[in-house]
């Protein structure tokens, strides 16, 4: 494979595919990472231009980091690497889930921190190679709901900008940070409409802001580390509670 590529982690689905999508229509093969949505990351590999399937789960580390060497093998060309697989499982800041946390903490930031290193360690490029951490909104506007989760998210942000002091020439490394953009967990439709609202613009932010902003960060030239906001202003509020349970109670 010749053509310049990505490796899109929790490509399947939600936002991930929203990724997918984006760099296939811009010409890129598109690597579609999986564990349990093997049918939808085919289904959808099918869909694109040039795109292949990968499958491992994030918790098998030595899984994952032979899923990254495997890869640098076959790509002549791997310019990015996208780490938008995630968990978001809720738990409570006033008593840990240990088993949540572990997953959680696994997955979305032990991991996507080994995935970095094997690609900077691995992958052949013309042009440089970028790392594009997804992270949230919520750690510039903390709650104190959905606990190890934001931790997680927090250790994958720090992990990140450590990795951007490494990596500052043609190897970049940066943060994506949405907002609330898909329904999440068992919300109607009437309240995820209400919750993808509450931010500055009182609108919706849609998936392919965050997968245009994320080919941005893979073919622009800005500097390693730096970090993108795609939430409609919504991390520049003070939101006491996750946007999810502030709909419910029908609070702005």
């Amino acid at each position: 494979m010749t053509r310049k590529a990505v490796l899109v982690t929790g490509g399947a689905k939600r936002v991930g595919a929203a990724f997918s999508r984006r760099f296939a229509k811009a010409g890129w093969h598109v690597v579609i990472h999986c564990n349990n949505s093997l049918e939808a990351a085919q289904k959808l590999a099918a869909d694109l231009p040039s795109a292949q399937v990968a499958q491992c789960d994030l918790l098998d580390t030595e899984a994952a980091q032979g899923m990254v060497r495997n890869l640098a093998a076959e790509l002549d060309d791997w310019r990015c690497l996208i780490n938008s697989a995630s968990i978001f499982d809720p738990d409570d800041v006033t008593a840990i889930d240990i088993e949540t946390n572990r997953r959680a903490m696994q997955i979305n930031a032990a991991s996507p921190a080994l995935l970095a290193q094997a690609f900077f360690a691995n992958a052949r490029s013309r042009a440089g190679r970028r790392v594009v951490q997804v992270t949230d909104q919520k750690l510039a506007n903390l709650n104190p709901d959905f606990f190890s989760y934001t931790m997680s998210k927090a250790a994958a942000d720090i992990a990140a900008r450590m990795l951007a002091m490494a990596h500052d020439g043609e190897d970049r490394v940066y943060t994506l940070a949405p907002g609330a953009i898909l329904p999440s967990h068992d919300q109607s439709s009437e309240e995820a409409q209400r919750s993808h609202r509450l931010n500055l613009l009182e609108r919706h932010t849609q998936p392919d802001e965050v997968a245009d902003a994320a080919l941005f960060l893979a073919e622009g030239t800005l500097a390693s580390g730096q970090s993108l906001y795609v939430d409609s202003g919504q991390h520049l509020l003070n939101q006491p509670r996750d946007v999810i349970y502030l709909a419910r109670e029908g609070s702005d």
